[in-house]
């Protein structure tokens, strides 16, 4: 539990139990926090951090009204209690997490507060972190001071640098998984530099990294190191086949993963070869599962006041993402094939060609499949014996996907999308990227969001999927240059002086 979640929920609770008591924690220590209202207790185990600085610390000790009672079960009155340890005052980062709202009124981002190591780099781990900092965590990306991340070279298309069109701009696909970052430069392989990131360990709550198992040892960042210097960091690796196992060591890569995981063999014509999926949907797939694994652990941390180790893989990600088709090998021993997008027990359920397009149709239901044949003017085909039922149709569907094919054929896609607009059945053009974007439902769902980029001047970037009605992500930052953050970094969160930067810069520590 953050402390802003902690004190809205103490003011919920508050409101109904009438609480009062005394506080005097040390920021960052961890109590039993509990409400007695009539008969019922309402507890949680919150971060409790210094709220007023009337609570002073040391030998003396001050009574203070609080909506939660802090410590042991409270009595019916007031109580004191001393504090266990003497504390520094409320750092900048402290205070801003304990602000409850911005001034517009709009609760703070879901993690505003919350610090993030960023060692990961390609798509799977900048996807799973662009996702916290979308949240609003602060993420603080590491990247090698010769080139950074891989992704900052991959291209055309690059946004052209408006200061020197002469020169190679800011890669597409790096800025496509890196807004709300800090990119700070840091060579990991110096001794320095390792000194420079356990520095940071001790200051962030998460740590996300890609490394192959083991390797992050060497530089004394693994996470049994990093345990002894931060208990409660949430640390999170992201491999291609997992922590243990034969394969542990292997690297993992996307489309090979597609291939050893299942799902390029499902992927394809019924006639063709296996296919991959047009974008690298397991890398997605794994970033959005380490999200969501470390969204739970920060809840768990709430409760333990300790940190874990997550375990996230390429390749259990995709297993697990196999879904229905995973399921019927499992329960019935049933080997799957390639449909392309027609569907294995539903007929018509695919994509069909018109004069001049493609359009995907679905008919779920028989009644669904009355009215398709109303719309395409082939009302007899409802009582031929061959199409009465979705079973007789799954039997016989190469003569009525001829039969429809023929008909749509006559007449442009547009017509039949008019035709069929409103009339109760499944259907969508087939959508090239710039019509995607160009969508009316897209563009009134804020899916397309302009920003400033230092270098590229105006960008575009895709929107944030998941609308909140009160603790509202943004995209705060763009897309970071190499290295932009790195004094801010050492200057603010780890209070380095002028002279020591000097000397890591003399070092080539960053």
């Amino acid at each position: 539990m953050s402390v802003r979640t902690g004190q809205a929920f103490a003011e919920r609770l508050s409101t109904v139990a009438r609480a009062r008591a005394v506080s005097c924690l040390a920021p960052g220590h961890h109590r039993h926090v509990a409400v007695n209202h009539g008969q019922h207790q309402y507890a949680a185990a919150a971060h409790i951090r210094l709220l007023s600085t009337s609570c002073v610390h040391g030998k003396e000790q001050r009574r203070v009204e609080a909506p939660l009672i802090v410590g042991e079960e409270p009595s019916k009155g007031e109580f004191d209690m001393r504090p266990n340890r003497a504390s520094p005052p409320l750092s900048d980062r402290e205070s801003k997490a304990l602000a409850p709202e911005f001034d517009d009124g709009v609760s703070a981002p879901p993690l505003d507060g919350i610090r993030v190591l960023d060692l990961t780099r390609v798509l799977a781990g900048p996807y799973c972190t662009m996702l916290l900092g979308d949240l609003g965590a602060e993420v603080i990306k590491i990247e090698n001071p010769k080139g950074g991340d891989d992704t900052r070279a991959w291209g055309p298309p690059f946004a052209a640098n408006q200061d020197d069109p002469a020169a190679r701009g800011e890669s597409a696909y790096f800025l496509g998984v890196n807004r709300n970052k800090k990119s700070m430069t840091v060579n990991i392989r110096s001794k320095e530099g390792q000194a420079i990131l356990q520095d940071l360990v001790r200051q962030c709550d998460i740590l996300v990294e890609n490394y192959v198992p083991g390797k992050l040892n060497e530089y004394g960042l693994g996470y049994q190191q990093v345990k002894k210097l931060n208990p409660k960091m949430i640390y999170t690796s992201i491999t291609g086949y997992g922590q243990t196992g034969p394969y542990a060591s292997r690297p993992g890569y996307d489309v090979m993963i597609e291939a050893e995981g299942g799902l390029m063999y499902i992927t394809g014509e019924r006639t063709g070869p296996p296919v991959k999926v047009g974008v690298a949907v397991t890398d997605l797939t794994t970033g959005l599962y380490a999200h969501g694994a470390i969204m739970a652990a920060l809840l768990s941390r709430a409760k333990t006041g300790r940190g874990q180790h997550i375990d996230c893989s390429l390749l259990d990600s995709q297993v697990a993402t196999l879904a229905n088709i995973a399921s019927s090998y499992l329960i019935a021993e049933k080997e799957a094939q390639r449909w392309g997008t027609s569907h294995p027990s539903i007929v018509p359920y695919q994509v069909l060609a018109s004069r001049d397009s493609h359009i995907m149709i679905g008919a779920g239901n028989d009644h669904q499949f009355k009215i398709l044949c109303r719309v395409l003017g082939l009302e007899h085909l409802p009582s031929d014996d061959r199409f009465k039922t979705n079973s007789d149709r799954v039997k016989h569907r190469e003569p009525l996907i001829d039969i429809l094919t023929e008909r749509l054929a006559s007449r442009d896609n547009q017509h039949w999308l008019d035709a069929l607009e409103g009339q109760g059945i499944p259907f969508a053009p087939i959508n090239n990227i710039a019509q995607t974007f160009a969508h009316p439902q897209v563009v009134a769902r804020d899916m397309i969001h302009e920003m400033e980029h230092p270098n590229a001047g105006k960008i575009r970037l895709v929107g944030i999927p998941v609308k909140y009605s009160e603790s509202k992500p943004s995209v705060r930052l763009p897309p970071p240059m190499l290295g932009q953050h790195t004094q801010e970094v050492l200057r603010d969160v780890l209070k380095y002086d002028d002279v020591k930067v000097k000397s890591l810069v003399a070092a080539g520590a960053i």
